[in-house]
């Protein structure tokens, strides 16, 4: 390794020593209810998304009702990556015409995106449709780390709440991980790449 590779793990190593304690605090101010000013205005969006989906965020769940929230989450998000897989050929936004990606490969795409581990055995400019990497692998990028905020909610939960039968709720849990961590983090993120010049357009 050269000079500048230390420099860069030195780096990288310190801005994660400042940002634990402050990203730690806003998670568990947030995974508590307790949102920050500054994301306040967001509250009328968590609400509507309860309404709609017919959630209510005060009810607390057993470890099982939390499990089997996560698991049929997590199977719906895979089955949803490998539909827009094979069938991407025949779906918008596919300027290049890619053809369905090979259902091996497909099925290995959606385990591990939703597994959060995004393990590629391809190169997705070469081979996904924008819709394919948008509404696929994006937003499993959000939801599988929002779904690992809320298994480490519900085990700090576990230990903190010891004579307790439940675990918080994962819906709440999955949708404030999301609104007030993730896609604010994101939008910040956003600015810097577009500021250095990422593309962002729809063209071939």
């Amino acid at each position: 390794m050269e000079t500048h590779d230390f420099a860069l793990l030195g780096l990288f190593f310190a801005a994660l020593l400042v940002a634990t304690p402050l990203l730690g605090k806003l998670l568990a101010r947030v995974l508590d209810g307790n949102i920050p000013y500054g994301l306040r205005w967001l509250r009328p969006l968590e609400k509507a998304l309860y309404r709609l989906s017919g959630i209510n965020a005060e009810t607390e769940m057993s470890w099982r009702a939390y499990a089997l929230g996560l698991l049929v989450f997590n199977l719906l998000g895979g089955a949803l990556i490998l539909v827009l897989q094979l069938a991407q050929a025949a779906l918008p936004l596919n300027p290049q015409n890619f053809p369905a990606v090979p259902l091996g490969v497909a099925v290995n795409t959606a385990v591990s995106f939703i597994t959060n581990t995004n393990w590629q055995a391809y190169s997705g400019e070469a081979s996904l449709s924008y819709l394919t990497q948008m509404a696929g692998l994006g937003v499993q990028n959000f939801l599988s780390a929002a779904t690992g905020l809320a298994v480490l909610a519900a085990l700090a939960r576990g230990f903190a709440r010891r004579q307790s039968a439940t675990f918080g709720n994962f819906w709440t849990d999955l949708t404030r991980s999301t609104l007030y961590v993730l896609l604010p983090l994101s939008v910040v993120f956003a600015i810097v790449l577009v500021a250095q010049g990422v593309v962002m357009n729809f063209t071939p």
